[in-house]
């Protein structure tokens, strides 16, 4: 199979593995990435997902050979991903997960290239651990293929628009540490530690009141492009169902937990 799942408590890892294409993603690769997401999202005892891709590579972008069969027909007719007029429910994108909006967090866990299509999907993920020696690239750009799984809508947004437009325009390979300096990653480790560092991440997430953490999450992405005053507003809507879990949680602190910044014993 391209994609498993291996679980450990709270935290759910969706592995992509095609090693004789790079973990490149063909249209059965792509459902197959939906529905290990999905299945992620609907698990009421999942909290938080790593994303990664075995054999020393993230994935190496939407498979060219596939891409290649195409020729001669209607490549509009023959994907069938249009946005239908009207629906809340797109169908998947050509990587897959990319138009999925999730509940809960993903970490994208990135060894070796994570290029055109896939550093699209590191993108979609809401943070990105890099191995030393890994990198991005939207390496599609020699081929004429377009972004089409939220690369230009995601990019500027992590980076700012200048820097998005160098890396979308030249198409040049960004290492882990020019990816950390700007904002396109958010921790590098040592080579083949990348998964190691975004599970223990995700178990440190999954610690704590999951309310707040989604509360919050959703906040961060709902509110991008509104007016302060709009955004403070459903920044509001989405934090007040989560005080039960904050009354709570100032009990504890009350009571001798959590003193002075310890994220122990809480």
């Amino acid at each position: 199979m391209s994609v498993t799942i291996e679980r450990s408590g709270p935290v759910t890892t969706v592995i992509l593995a095609r090693p004789n294409a790079r973990n490149a993603v063909d249209p059965a690769t792509a459902d197959a990435l939906v529905a290990a997401f999905e299945a992620f999202n609907r698990d009421p005892d999942a909290k938080v997902a790593v994303f990664f891709g075995a054999h020393g590579t993230f994935c190496a972008g939407w498979d060219l050979k596939y891409g290649a069969s195409l020729a001669g027909k209607d490549v509009r007719a023959e994907l069938a991903l249009d946005f239908p007029p009207g629906s809340s429910a797109p169908p998947r994108g050509p990587m897959g997960p990319s138009r999925l909006e999730l509940d809960k967090p993903v970490i994208a866990a990135v060894a070796g290239a994570a290029v055109a299509g896939g550093m699209e999907l590191a993108l979609w993920c809401d943070m990105r651990v890099m191995d030393e020696d890994a990198f991005f690239g939207v390496y599609c750009r020699r081929w004429g293929v377009p972004l089409v799984d939220g690369g230009t809508v995601r990019l500027p947004r992590i980076v700012g628009m200048g820097r998005a437009m160098d890396l979308i325009l030249t198409g040049r390979k960004v290492d882990a540490e020019e990816a950390l300096r700007i904002g396109l990653c958010e921790r590098v480790v040592p080579r083949g530690r990348a998964r190691e560092e975004a599970e223990k991440i995700a178990h440190e997430i999954a610690r704590f009141p999951q309310g707040a953490v989604r509360a919050d999450r959703r906040s961060a992405y709902a509110t991008h492009g509104l007016s302060v005053r709009e955004a403070l507003e459903l920044e509001w809507l989405n934090g007040m169902p989560t005080m039960v879990e904050a009354v709570s949680g100032a009990a504890r602190f009350s009571g001798g937990k959590g003193r002075h910044g310890d994220f122990g014993a809480i």
